[in-house]
């Protein structure tokens, strides 16, 4: 029986690497550590960058000190020991015109790659040396054929491995897109295309691994660029319908009698910003379906008491509210404050962590199943399977990136799902907000309350410790209290790219048996040491790390808020949720190690209360002069929205905000920020179609739902679409 043409189809797709001509056994080990596995594979990995040649020329033609690009063939070539006893690899080359030299010092495999009879494309600035052209140190592409080299062609640059040669992966990769990218399925349906001017997939799969002119590679990248997009665009969108036309959730109205009964309990003026986010929320508790929103706020904006409001609803409708929080420092920190403004009512809590003791882990999940507990406080404990919470009406998840969008879902129940309410302290560019949280409703707080400190940030030279400290001790002996925060690192770490984001806080909730991690806190006792018996001696200090039991570091905690410390020494534990109103200066060690989003966390621990702050950042950025550069862009700048943006230039979309963490695959050719047009005519696609379409049951749409529920549709819950 023959094989249908679908079938032979799928099988020259997914042909295993190492059967493609040239590969072989090993070489196709090392394209699966690029993930290259099939043919496919090799289709769909773009390229990172290009090159852009100069116009072909004879070597007759070519001019001392002047860029230019020739091909020649490989006549002779030697290797010797020059007078400084280092190898040099001499290349003779010839076309119809002349001959020139390429001239390779310490040529480490270049030796065995060049043969005699090879046809080369040479790029680079030749020398007059005697009566013939030099090249030295040119780039170099092996051709197999070169009548089919044009001059000016674009060359494309991919990602490598090691023991892999570009122009190897470059003519693998050709040769693939000829013989097989008409066999790729269609997925953008002509409609779209025809739309938006994008070319079909065999055509912008040629025109981006093999463009012949800059615009058809800038239609063909547009053409992919802007299907990812619409892929996550689609899949937010159908998220969204799906949490308001699929599920239910119990209506928890703000009436007057009850907004004006949660607002007694707030002794202080609200921000417009918090008035405006606070009617979102009760908006969205009032209908039938989930709220799923977002409040988004730079530090000390007053997201808490947004929350703390839309707890309050939930309890005076009889329902449980749970709020989830990264670390176990800050869930009971939001306990004391819960505790502190709840004291005189009925509203009954629970705080359940992954350190409490077996009898008490018993007692606190009896009470909930009971429906005894009003509001439950705690850590990823909560996403055990034996919490149960018979009336759960809404659940709060602070620093949202921080978690999985699948943690975020075992959270809610079968049957009446709650509403949904998560925070983020980080400041989030609007085209990230939309790319990583867009399923989610967005509230925005940039005001802050009144009455608090100024903070300056200064960013310190090492030869101004002494008179840093100096005015730290001034400060502690007007009565204020300091912060001295040094880096978490483990044994053997280097210096991070410019480009990297420092992990955050210690991820003390490794698991339920209150097990932190394994980092090395040397540096932090290190400092302590230091400290207590050198410049602050005089003064009583503490040390907090990630590393020590839950019940130490509250007692730790505890101790500084009282006043019975005056300094802390700690590592990031301290980056969010921590509120000492008395401490107003703060000096970060090592700054180079964290993040830019951490640092402007890390700063808004201090001038919480009326006193000013000042943020004294030291660093060692020898020889990183990027490093140097983001820290200055933190000492001038104090908006978090503004550090936000500048962070993303800076890094790029990588890791902001931990979008690893997110639960998102990562985008693989978009970038939100620099294709924000493209970005937004792909979410005016999305919805447009999911409006008209709602489960993309249009055959027309039926491979675009295919690559939506295979990409999405598990991290997502998007199973039962179509």
């Amino acid at each position: 029986m023959k094989p249908d043409s679908a079938s032979l189809i799928a099988t020259a797709l997914q042909k295993d690497v190492q059967y493609l001509q040239g590969v072989g056994p090993d070489r196709g080990l090392l394209l699966q550590k690029l993930g290259l596995r099939t043919a496919q594979d090799l289709l769909f990995h773009f390229p990172r960058s290009y090159e852009f040649p100069p116009p072909l020329q004879t070597i007759a033609e070519l001019q001392s000190g002047t860029q230019a690009a020739i091909v020649a063939q490989i006549t002779e070539k030697e290797q010797r020991l020059t007078s400084s006893s280092k190898w040099m690899l001499g290349v003779l080359v010839e076309d119809s015109s002349g001959a020139a030299r390429l001239i390779f010092f310490q040529p480490s495999g270049l030796t065995e790659r060049f043969q005699r009879g090879q046809w080369l494309l040479i790029i680079g600035t030749p020398r007059l040396n005697g009566f013939r052209m030099e090249f030295v140190h040119p780039k170099v592409v092996i051709v197999d054929d070169p009548q089919e080299f044009r001059g000016g062609s674009i060359l494309p640059v991919y990602g490598l491995t090691e023991g892999l040669q570009q122009s190897f992966l470059r003519r693998l990769i050709a040769r693939t897109v000829e013989e097989v990218a008409g066999e790729v399925p269609e997925v953008l349906p002509v409609t779209i295309r025809e739309r938006y001017d994008l070319p079909g997939i065999a055509a912008a799969l040629e025109g981006i691994h093999r463009p012949q002119s800059q615009e058809q590679l800038e239609k063909s990248r547009e053409r992919f660029i802007f299907q990812e997009l619409l892929v996550l665009q689609l899949a937010l969108a159908l998220r969204r319908r799906r949490l308001t036309t699929d599920l239910r959730s119990l209506p928890l109205p703000a009436t007057p009698e009850i907004d004006a009964a949660i607002r007694k309990r707030f002794p202080f003026s609200l921000t417009g910003d918090q008035e405006r986010a606070i009617r979102e929320v009760a908006t969205d508790m009032g209908r039938q379906f989930p709220m799923n929103r977002l409040i988004q706020g730079d530090v000390g904006s007053g997201k808490t008491v947004v929350a703390e409001y839309a707890m309050l609803l939930a309890v005076a409708h009889h329902a449980q509210g749970v709020l989830m929080a990264p670390t176990e420092l800050l869930a009971r920190q939001h306990y004391a404050t819960f505790e502190r403004g709840l004291h005189a009512s009925r509203v009954r809590l629970g705080l359940l962590t992954g350190t409490l003791r077996p009898h008490e882990r018993r007692a606190i999940l009896g009470q909930a199943a009971a429906g005894e507990i009003d509001i439950l406080i705690g850590t990823q404990a909560l996403l055990h399977a034996d919490v149960q919470l018979p009336r759960l009406g809404l659940v709060v998840i602070d620093e949202q990136h921080k978690f999985g969008v699948a943690q975020r879902a075992q959270l809610r129940g079968d049957g009446i799902d709650p509403h949904c309410l998560v925070l983020s302290a980080t400041p989030i560019p609007r085209t990230m907000a939309m790319t990583l949280f867009g399923d989610l409703e967005l509230s925005t707080l940039r005001e802050k309350p009144a009455g608090r400190g100024i903070v300056k940030t200064y960013l310190a030279r090492n030869d101004w410790r002494d008179r840093w400290w100096d005015f730290v001790r001034q400060r502690l002996d007007e009565g204020r209290q300091a912060f001295v925060v040094t880096p978490l690192v483990k044994r053997g770490d280097e210096l991070p790219s410019p480009k990297e984001e420092i992990p955050s806080s210690e991820n003390e909730e490794a698991d339920e048996s209150g097990e932190t991690t394994p980092e090395d806190v040397s540096t932090a006792e290190s400092i302590y040491h230091q400290l207590s018996q050198g410049p602050l001696r005089e003064y009583r200090v503490g040390l907090l790390h990630g590393r020590l039991s839950g019940d130490a570091k509250q007692a730790i905690m505890d101790q500084f808020s009282q006043g019975r410390l005056q300094v802390l020494v700690c590592t990031s534990v301290i980056e969010v949720g921590i509120d000492i109103p008395n401490a107003t200066v703060m000096t970060i060690l090592g700054a180079e190690r964290f993040g830019l989003a951490q640092l402007h966390q890390l700063r808004g621990r201090i001038g919480r209360g009326k006193h000013p702050g000042h943020v004294g950042i030291f660093t060692d950025c020898n020889g990183h002069p990027e490093q140097f550069e983001r820290l200055q862009v933190l000492a001038r700048c104090d908006d978090g929205f503004e550090l936000a943006e500048a962070d993303y230039r800076l890094r790029g979309p990588g890791d902001l905000l931990g979008t690893r963490q997110s639960g998102l695959p990562p985008l693989r050719i978009a970038d939100p920020q620099r294709d924000q047009e493209l970005l937004m005519a792909a979410r005016e696609l999305a919805q447009e179609r999911i409006e008209d379409d709602p489960h993309l049951e249009n055959p027309e749409h039926a491979r675009l739902r295919a690559q939506v529920l295979r990409r999405y549709g598990k991290v997502l819950e998007l199973g039962d679409v179509g």
